[in-house]
């Protein structure tokens, strides 16, 4: 009898192959205390295991194929930072010499004091980026436990040749180097969709399930097994009818992919000429080169958070002027939307003054609030990204609003900025547009006030869904809840799209449902004509955009709007889905 099991599935496709368990536990670290004349060597030991992490992540970069996009090979760069990171590479030192303890135990206290930064951080995004502290701290726990040797370290041919990894968990370093080695896909028992795991599966095209617990008591070591991607289903002794459709659907989707590549070079426009902007998100300057090769129309989201994190100073506005404007001009005239700092309590910067402990971060002193809050923060990037202006097209887009008072108190400092960069005859967009992120259901409510004050809006539906539907998608216990087709998000969303309307504004989405393509359709329907999101998701929305006819969409769309609960809605959604618009 075949059996099912549900996990989240987090990149699309079919693989078919044999398992791999990949059985890796994880170090047992207890509190040894280090007499104080041996302090220096254990000292020296917990640096040469950094350096040892070190050398095992650049040989794993040099495995990776020159033609390879740039966004993959920064997966590993960024847990060489970490390595590198004072967090990392000084702290624990001092936690050693404080406490007179072993390296493991002053790492594993590190890492906890890390992890529950992380855990109180608000953006899904950013919250999820504790996954990769714990991956490096494990690296380097294993060299020094020595429990460094699972991984197959196989330099010849296939080692894993069509199998498919289970494991507790995989590192982005772990999946470079098992595609290495022919893995063709992969299970893990942690995880969620944000992780870097997951964005990177998703960038080599590796069917991937994840947060399915106990999986290898359930699936045992080289045993047939289809993993469906798209449903987050792994299949264990599939029959051979079952095992014919997935052929089918395999070689069905070998032929999808190949025909998306044909649309790069075409513009994105309904069966019925209604031209859609897709534009990608990004966090890093090393984006822009996969920007490129999607040619995308533009930028919808750009991080500036990344400029801020892992160091112990504040970017000042000369370092902030240098990073906008090498993005905007690797963009070539295409628009960018820089996000202004999306930080605050929940996030807290080493540098900047942190009262209490909130009790509860998520709705506390951030983005916006904290910006307004502490000038000297603010102003020296909004100077950055209006000189930024002069070099290309830029929109200026705050985050959390939640008022129009927030709004008037932007647009008075903007005022203010420009009249003293006039002065000092330094260029600027005089009519660079500004915008707000609705992501707060106070602000989706009153998005008819918000845009009588902006030049655009965006909705970011990660915070939205989460702040309307009270639920944290990054915890296990109710992520089942996060339901972007839920009556209560789509009635905001056709609301803020109304009011964008009305006012004769753009209107984006920049959160994750703007690159799912199952809601592709219904928001078209609804009225989205600006979507922004992750690169390798650009081709197949603008796919369904291309084969869509708008005008058909949009009396169904109304129709899944009168729904009165989540699965009637996304029924509809996935009946509109079947139908052919031609």
């Amino acid at each position: 009898m075949t059996l099912a099991i549900k996990g989240i599935a987090v990149s699309r496709g079919v693989a078919m192959g044999r398992t791999h368990l990949l059985e890796r536990g994880r170090p047992d670290i207890a509190e040894t205390c280090i007499p104080h004349e041996h302090l220096e060597d254990e000292i020296a030991r917990l640096h040469r295991a950094i350096d040892i992490a070190n050398m095992q992540l650049r040989q794993i970069q040099e495995k990776i194929p020159r033609s390879t996009a740039t966004n993959i090979a920064a997966f590993i760069d960024t847990h060489l930072l970490m390595l590198n990171d004072p967090a990392l590479s000084d702290a624990p030192v001092e936690i050693m010499r404080s406490r007179s303890c072993s390296a493991e135990w002053a790492l594993k206290l590190q890492l906890d004091s890390l992890v529950r930064v992380f855990d109180e951080m608000n953006d899904p995004y950013l919250k999820t980026r504790r996954d990769d502290v714990i991956h490096v701290v494990d690296r380097i726990l294993r060299i020094l436990t020595n429990m460094n040797e699972e991984l197959p370290l196989h330099d010849g041919a296939q080692f894993l040749q069509n199998r498919i990894v289970v494991a507790d968990d995989l590192t982005p370093a772990d999946i470079v180097l098992l595609q290495h080695q022919g893995m063709i896909a992969f299970i893990t028992e942690s995880g969620g969709p944000l992780s870097h795991t997951a964005i990177l599966a998703r960038s080599l095209k590796l069917p991937a399930i994840v947060g399915i617990r106990h999986a290898k008591r359930y699936l045992l070591n080289d045993e047939d097994i289809i993993i469906d991607g798209d449903q987050g289903i792994v299949l264990s002794k599939a029959t051979a009818p079952i095992k014919t459709y997935y052929e089918d659907k395999q070689r069905s989707s070998r032929q999808h992919y190949s025909r998306l590549n044909n649309l790069k070079s075409k513009p994105t426009l309904s069966l019925d000429n209604i031209t859609v902007q897709l534009h990608a998100n990004a966090e890093l300057p090393e984006d822009m080169q996969t920007l490129r090769d999607t040619n995308v129309d533009g930028i919808g989201l750009f991080r500036s958070e990344y400029l801020f994190m892992n160091r112990d100073d504040l970017p000042d506005e000369e370092e902030q002027f240098n990073a906008y404007s090498k993005i905007v001009s690797a963009m070539s005239g295409k628009p960018v939307t820089i996000r202004t700092l999306d930080l605050g309590a929940d996030k807290a910067l080493k540098n900047m003054q942190q009262s209490e402990c909130p009790t509860n971060p998520a709705l506390g002193l951030r983005a916006i609030r904290l910006c307004l809050k502490d000038p000297g923060l603010f102003m020296p990037q909004l100077r950055a990204i209006l000189r930024a202006s002069a070099i290309g097209p830029v929109r200026l887009m705050i985050p959390m609003l939640s008022s129009t008072e927030e709004i008037l108190q932007v647009i008075n400092i903007v005022d203010n900025i420009k009249m003293e960069l006039r002065r000092l005859k330094i260029d600027y967009d005089e009519n660079i547009p500004v915008g707000g992120m609705i992501e707060v259901p106070a602000a989706a409510i009153t998005s008819h006030l918000f845009a009588r004050h902006l030049d655009f809006l965006s909705i970011g539906t990660n915070d939205l869904i989460q702040y309307t539907l009270a639920i944290d998608r990054i915890d296990e216990d109710v992520n089942y809840l996060y339901k972007p087709s839920h009556p209560s998000v789509l009635f905001l969303i056709r609301k803020i799209i109304e009011a964008g309307e009305n006012a004769g504004i753009p209107v984006a989405m920049c959160g994750e449902m703007a690159g799912d393509p199952e809601y592709t359709r219904l928001l078209l329907g609804l009225g989205l004509r600006e979507f922004s999101m992750q690169p390798n998701a650009i081709l197949e929305v603008k796919n369904i955009i291309n084969h869509s006819r708008i005008s058909t969409l949009e009396s169904a769309s109304l129709d899944v709007l009168q729904c009165e609960h989540a699965d009637e809605s996304l029924t509809l959604i996935q009946a509109i889905n079947s139908q052919q618009h031609q």
